[in-house]
């Protein structure tokens, strides 16, 4: 089992850029079919990441959302607002908080969601079994070490 806390050996150069390499490859195939999906009904990238972590946690809010995503009002506003025109996102008050607004996937949304999810839990489940048993530990371990700590989940 691969341990995140103890340091590990410097990296050389030529490894980080060969990682860095394989990094943007990896990138670009794992968007790719979902990008195509998204283009063909006029949507994006940033669409898919809010379809995305509202299927993973329905109910939140869009404080939380954007605490989620990391990014400015400005930002989530139009792809919000279009996922929200298009049907595929209902916007609904909090029963306990009316000023509150609770996100959640319309069943066209959770559909579109399950197409993008599907494809890109395809490529990974491949990429996993190519690179054997113990590349699930060492990928999470690697996502884990390379992503930013979660700040506390807004209400």
């Amino acid at each position: 089992m691969l341990d995140v806390n103890t340091p590990a050996a410097p990296v050389a150069e030529t490894d980080l850029r060969a990682a860095m390499e394989h990094f943007f490859f990896a990138y670009q195939a794992f968007t790719a079919k979902p990008d195509e999906i998204l283009a063909r009904r006029g949507l994006a990238r940033v669409h898919h990441r809010v379809l995305f972590f509202l299927a993973r946690h329905p109910g939140q809010s869009v404080k939380a959302l954007l605490a989620t995503l990391n990014v400015s009002k400005q930002a989530l506003n139009m792809p919000l607002r279009q996922l929200i025109e298009m049907g595929l996102v209902n916007a609904e008050a909090d029963p306990a908080d009316k000023r509150m607004k609770r996100l959640l996937l319309s069943m066209d949304g959770a559909k579109l969601e399950a197409t993008l999810y599907r494809e890109q839990a395809r490529l990974l489940e491949t990429a996993l079994e190519r690179a054997g048993s113990d590349a699930a530990t060492g990928w999470h371990a690697f996502n884990h070490a390379l992503s930013p700590p979660p700040d506390e989940e807004a209400p």
